[in-house]
């Protein structure tokens, strides 16, 4: 994907959405709707009580799922339900206790399965992931790592030699959540990664809007949206829209991005 879009001068659109807000069946034409409006790759959270980088968007979003009591089964058996040969890629944001909770062979195993090309662990440090990754390779499964603006040259380098499908740079120092630019400090990194390594960079925490993309145009590979696409749907629980009323501004808004991205 990343590189037929690379080939035709185009960045990656990425949206996040969680699995279970409102319920499954609704994440189900969520997908469909994020595909149909554009997204090249797709990034699935697995809710989960006390994620690490989370801004208080996706925590509530998570919490919401939480509360439709939403497993690891559960997801797995709606991913399995899906067409994918419609879909773009879907890659799982996962917590590294649930993988260890869940089992390590058993989730890699069962992800693959469901029809993952990967996973976001966010709260895996690069230095711990020597017993994942190989489980995943042997799987056909991309580990991806974060990477944070304030990550030193030095750990920087680990980072991209155990990443594979792309390397996510966090935008701002922080959790997730809408900024109004992009900082300057992440041009810079993204400058010195490109020298670095041939996976692509996608920048995710804070892009939110259009006018977003055009300064990571020449250095990144993808943007990542995810809590202002879940704004949404937290409209949806505060019953300022109905699910299929913010389905529709999700479509637009992913377009909106799309062609920006492209």
């Amino acid at each position: 994907m990343f590189q037929t879009l690379q080939a035709e001068n185009k960045l990656a659109f990425m949206p996040f959405v969680t699995a279970g807000d409102p319920d499954l069946p609704r994440t189900q034409r969520l997908l469909q709707t994020l595909a149909n409006s554009g997204a090249d790759l797709i990034e699935l959270g697995f809710p989960y009580s006390d994620p690490v980088a989370d801004g208080p968007v996706i925590q509530a979003s998570y919490t919401r799922a939480l509360s439709q009591h939403v497993s690891v089964h559960d997801i797995f058996s709606m991913m399995e339900k899906l067409d994918h040969e419609s879909l773009p890629p879907i890659v799982a944001m996962v917590s590294y206790a649930i993988i260890y909770r869940f089992g390590i062979g058993k989730f890699v195993e069962q992800a693959s399965q469901a029809g993952f090309s990967g996973f976001i662990v966010p709260d895996l440090p690069t230095n711990e992931a020597t017993e994942l990754l190989p489980v995943m390779q042997k799987e056909g499964l991309d580990l991806i790592q974060l990477l944070a603006p304030t990550t030193t040259h030095e750990r920087a380098t680990s980072i991209v030699e155990n990443s594979t499908g792309f390397i996510y740079c966090i935008a701002v120092a922080g959790i997730t959540g809408v900024r109004e630019k992009v900082a300057e400090e992440l041009i810079e990194q993204l400058r010195w990664l490109k020298t670095q390594t041939k996976t692509p960079l996608a920048v995710g925490f804070g892009i939110s809007k259009p006018e977003h993309v055009q300064p990571l145009r020449e250095v990144a590979d993808g943007i990542i949206v995810g809590s202002a696409l879940v704004n949404y749907l937290q409209q949806v629980a505060d019953k300022e829209l109905t699910f299929d009323d913010a389905l529709k501004q999700i479509a637009d808004f992913t377009q909106q991005m799309s062609n920006a991205a492209h």
